[in-house]
């Protein structure tokens, strides 16, 4: 989850998440070196007293100036294209977890199960412990296996949500009367925190997201305790 003064964006907990850190490191590499090139550039010309009457015009550097920003867009668009397939590839999914959101509170239906469904709403305020996180914890978390390819199918029972977890690289629209799908593999144990990112309401930011991590043993005991 995210922390105080956390400048950056939050650690990977996905193979999806990780490609994006890694194409953001590498569009912000680009944009440094165009900056320091163009501060330098800037820089000579106001200090510079020498005039040339071969720099009034010259087609060299003109034909270089028009070709060189296609190249590096070129080295932005190849990565972030192959993102966006690898984003919507949907695997041959493990299990499918799906996801209703309502006024202001999440539902959760586990397809491959029968009768395992739950409401999610937020631990109210002076219900926190120490050991949880006010806005963001829930009553009922969504627990998943990691190393297995999910598909999460989202949708809506009154108006527009957004089912998001940054640290996954997930963050897919709650449509009434439509089913939006998008898949995702959980990299290590733990517990991922997201909100509701579209504005719905009142209570908009009182709807959290909470996924607790656990390994396959671990979910197929969970999933038995629940069927007794």
């Amino acid at each position: 989850m995210t922390t105080w003064l956390n400048m950056s964006l939050q650690d990977g907990a996905s193979p999806i998440m990780e490609q994006l850190i890694f194409f953001h490191d590498h569009t912000l590499m680009i944009m440094l070196m165009i900056i320091t090139t163009v501060m330098y550039m800037m820089t000579t010309l106001l200090w510079n007293k020498h005039t040339s009457r071969f720099m009034l015009e010259g087609q060299l550097i003109e034909t270089t100036w028009t070709i060189a920003p296609a190249i590096i867009l070129v080295f932005i668009a190849m990565p972030s294209l192959r993102l966006l397939y690898l984003m919507d590839e949907i695997h041959n999914p493990a299990m499918t977890l799906k996801a209703v959101g309502h006024q202001w509170y999440w539902s959760y239906e586990y397809s491959d199960f029968t009768k395992l469904e739950f409401d999610s709403y937020m631990i109210p305020q002076e219900e926190n412990q120490a050991s949880t996180f006010r806005l963001l914890d829930t009553d009922n978390r969504i627990v998943l296996p990691m190393n297995s390819p999910i598909r999460l199918v989202v949708t809506a029972a009154d108006v527009l949500h957004s089912w998001t977890i940054p640290s996954l690289g997930v963050k897919t629209d709650a449509t009434p009367g439509r089913l939006n799908q998008v898949s995702f593999s959980i990299n290590h144990p733990g517990i991922l925190y997201g909100q509701c990112s579209e504005i719905c309401g009142a209570n908009h930011s009182f709807m959290p997201i909470t996924i607790e991590s656990v390994s396959a043993n671990q979910f197929i005991n969970w999933v038995s305790s629940l069927s007794e």
